[in-house]
């Protein structure tokens, strides 16, 4: 089960590949002897609840979630089907798991970073660009990481001298203004906080860095543009 907004995306469809790859190596092989259902978990609470009841109803052996917003709908209809969950950072805070060492329950899976490493983003934008006294945090506002990660980088922002600016990434329009909103003034930087739509529109955002000439800091390494320098330049 994935959110809504990758289940089209193309590194997406990579890591699926990739999934049933390693499995097929494992002996399970995609109409053979493995069956695969994928849900999108909707961004929409109510269609969320929806696809994660299908996809429990189907009795599979295993779940498997990609991304913390698809876990609690999910632990809402079953606690008995196993839920396996990855890109998740904070599993304990949101209630799926008991601890670290002693998941409990039925879940357990792979956590993306732990918050501490928010602040880091900062510290790194204060490296690569000294003058940047104003960030601009992209973060995801329906998502419980969203405020976790922005709360970690609001810690260090008073000793580093960088006044904060949240930036809600709900969709493309909303990003773009925002972004050229806060670029109007000098002094900028931008912190792209991990979160299923921040993937999505990465190309849009990364685009919009190069365009109003704003250092940036993303969650993940930018592989996918190696061949575009120009989305690189700050």
């Amino acid at each position: 089960m994935v959110s809504e907004e990758i289940l089209d995306d193309p590194e997406h469809q990579a890591r699926l590949a990739a999934f049933a790859q390693q499995l097929k190596h494992l002996g399970w092989v995609v109409g053979h002897n493995l069956r695969i259902d994928t849900r999108s978990g909707a961004s929409d609470d109510t269609r969320g609840r929806r696809d994660a009841a299908e996809l429990v109803a189907l009795e599979p052996d295993v779940i498997l979630a990609t991304g913390g917003s698809v876990v609690g709908p999910l632990l809402q209809v079953t606690r008995s089907v196993p839920v396996v969950f990855t890109q998740t950072p904070d599993p304990v805070g949101a209630g799926f798991i008991e601890s670290l060492a002693r998941p409990g329950g039925n879940a357990t899976g792979f956590l993306l970073f732990e918050y501490g490493i928010s602040g880091k983003w900062l510290e790194l934008l204060k490296e690569i660009a000294p003058p940047v006294t104003r960030a601009a945090v992209l973060r995801d506002p329906s998502l419980p990481q969203g405020a976790g990660q922005f709360g970690a980088i609001q810690s260090v922002a008073p000793s580093l001298g960088v006044e904060l600016r949240p930036i809600d990434v709900r969709d493309a329009g909303g990003i773009e203004r925002g972004v050229a909103a806060f670029s109007s003034t000098s002094n900028g930087g931008l912190i792209v906080t991990a979160s299923g739509l921040a993937n999505v529109h990465r190309e849009l955002i990364i685009a919009l860095a190069a365009r109003h000439r704003l250092p940036a800091i993303y969650f993940f390494p930018l592989v996918r543009y190696r061949r575009r320098p120009d989305l690189l330049r700050t």
